[in-house]
């Protein structure tokens, strides 16, 4: 919930209302029955058509129409801007009137956030594996507190200028952002690796449920706190418990028997067993040290990141997945901007996950991605003739965008949370969590653009957004029909175990092992899966 909560504040206490020029120093509420004054000295629509490169909203917006000693209209920025408060009472875009020309500060506050997503999520990953999943998850939390309230304080325009509040406002958010992900990223493997293998599938989208619903609780706050400064201290003081979870929260057993802390894991498990009302099996334990003991004193062969391309099958997969990641993210957080339908959005997310839990164990992960990455591009594309063949702003016009808003957050939910799913069936053991990383670096970058898209490619034409993102969906819609289907198989072991699924539209060639070699491979992979299924069982 935390990371949803931290993540979309930014769309609240930085969002974007309605606003005009200012006509006078006393020319403080906006207006929507526009007055005939401001009617004189808004920018003819064919004149910003003609001579200006920007839309023609923004060009009314931003610009005031002025008659020069000649009689010759002029088109000058605003000097000042008269913002809408009903949505919104106070927002840090009319504090810093980061507007028109301007809006490059807000993007740049929320692509360095994304940056910290990538940092945040290889460093405290690092941590994690080398320090545990307790403590670095309860550092983050702390972290992500003391960040919240410098957010909320620091930023005075009066008392210390413009630059020194921004610059500290967007250093908080970058570290806000790691903190974020070290959360996210530690708790979803502390999660997982407390459950069984029957359980891992309903724990991955029990954690998509809490984020959408961390979303819903945002909500909550920002209905009755619509100032942005009372809102940011509001919800940095919800994160004030949860910096108690290290008293609370377990270690991972799994982590403290891979590191040969066999003591405290025993006394972990006892306590599970007690809690569970079940007999713990001293033998089934000993046998995992013992099996431990030799994995950690076999040499084993290091695989790096370029074994992610050596070979032609295992490179179209990564570069085919790291595609889709970005294309995900830019889709995701492109859509997720809007706080005028927040709620309903949240809403959304969870039925998508409902849907996804009942179906993806049933038909598998492609078919299901290729129809929502799909349909989203028929949608998205199909929204702009609704907006400009219809009568603008007219009831049915405004029932049909809605009901394409749904749907297309509905379709990026869906298609979101199955790739995380698909990409780790496909990884092979060895570089499973090196291919998970540059994925999960290559959708921030996907992130950044959809962000950038919604702030600076509208101010060209409203529709940009849509279009970049229909097209890019049709691209990776018919690019996951080259990879194979994951449902029921194994996860593979080795780089050699991914190339032997195959690619839909490429024969594999010189890579094919006799039967007697499959056979032969198969039987010992069953048998350890059996071996590790049992030992699971019996812990």
């Amino acid at each position: 919930m935390l990371p949803a909560v931290m993540v979309y504040t930014w769309s609240f206490a930085a969002a974007i209302p309605s606003f005009r020029c200012a006509l006078s120093e006393n020319d403080t509420v906006f207006n929507r029955n526009i007055s005939i004054q401001y009617d004189r000295s808004q920018p003819d629509e064919d004149y910003c058509k003609a001579n200006m490169k920007i839309s023609v909203k923004e060009c009314q917006r931003c610009y005031i129409k002025t008659i020069s000693e000649t009689g010759i209209a002029q088109l000058q920025p605003c000097e000042g801007y008269v913002f809408d408060r009903k949505y919104h009472q106070y927002t840090l875009v009319e504090e810093w009137l980061m507007v028109c020309d301007r809006t490059i500060f807000r993007s740049a506050v929320q692509n360095l956030f994304f940056v910290g997503y990538m940092v945040g999520s290889i460093f405290f990953g690092i941590m994690a594996d080398k320090y545990g999943r307790r403590p670095i998850m309860s550092i983050c939390i702390i972290i992500m507190a003391c960040t919240g309230f410098i957010c909320a304080f620091f930023p005075q325009k009066n008392l210390f200028g413009f630059w020194p509040s921004y610059l500290v406002y967007t250093i908080s958010r970058f570290v806000l952002a790691c903190s974020t992900r070290g959360i996210a990223v530690t708790g979803f493997v502390l999660a997982t690796e407390l459950v069984g293998p029957k359980n891992k599938f309903l724990t991955a989208i029990c954690v998509q449920y809490f984020f959408a619903s961390g979303q819903l609780f945002l909500v909550s706050f920002a209905y009755f706190i619509r100032e942005w400064r009372r809102l940011t201290f509001s919800l940095s003081l919800f994160t004030i418990p949860f910096t108690l979870f290290y008293f609370v929260l377990p270690e991972s057993a799994r982590w403290m028997i891979s590191k040969g802390h066999y003591k405290q894991a025993e006394e972990l498990f006892r306590k599970i067993a007690k809690t569970n009302k079940r007999i713990f099996n001293e033998e089934a334990f000993e046998q995992l040290k013992n099996e431990q003991e030799k994995t950690r004193t076999t040499n084993t062969q290091k695989v790096g990141v370029l074994s992610l391309f050596r070979s032609k099958i295992m490179c179209i997969i990564s570069i085919n997945l790291f595609f889709q990641w970005f294309v995900q993210n830019l889709v995701f957080y492109g859509v997720s901007q809007s706080t005028v339908s927040f709620a309903i959005s949240a809403c959304v997310e969870i039925v998508s996950y409902i849907v996804l839990h009942l179906i993806l164990n049933r038909i598998g992960r492609k078919r299901p991605y290729f129809v929502a990455v799909f349909g989203f591009a028929i949608v998205a594309l199909l929204s702009i003739p609704v907006q400009n063949l219809m009568v603008k702003n007219s009831p049915s016009q405004k029932v049909v965008i809605f009901m394409i808003n749904v749907l297309l957050k509905f379709l990026a939910a869906g298609s979101y949370a199955i790739i995380y799913i698909y990409s780790n069936e496909l990884f092979p053991t060895g570089v499973r969590n090196t291919g998970m990383g540059i994925c999960s670096m290559v959708a921030r970058i996907g992130a950044i653009v959809g962000t950038t898209s919604n702030d600076m490619l509208t101010r060209l034409w409203i529709n940009f957004p849509t279009v970049l993102f229909g097209i890019l969906c049709f691209i990776a819609a018919f690019l996951i029909l080259m990879l194979p289907e994951t449902l029921n198989r194994t996860l593979p072991q080795t780089i050699e175990d991914t190339e032997q699924m195959g690619l839909s539209c490429i024969r594999i060639r010189g890579n094919q092992r006799t039967s007697k070699q499959q056979e032969e491979t198969y039987k010992k992979d069953d048998q350890d899966s059996i071996e590790s299924y049992t030992l699971s069982e019996r812990l």
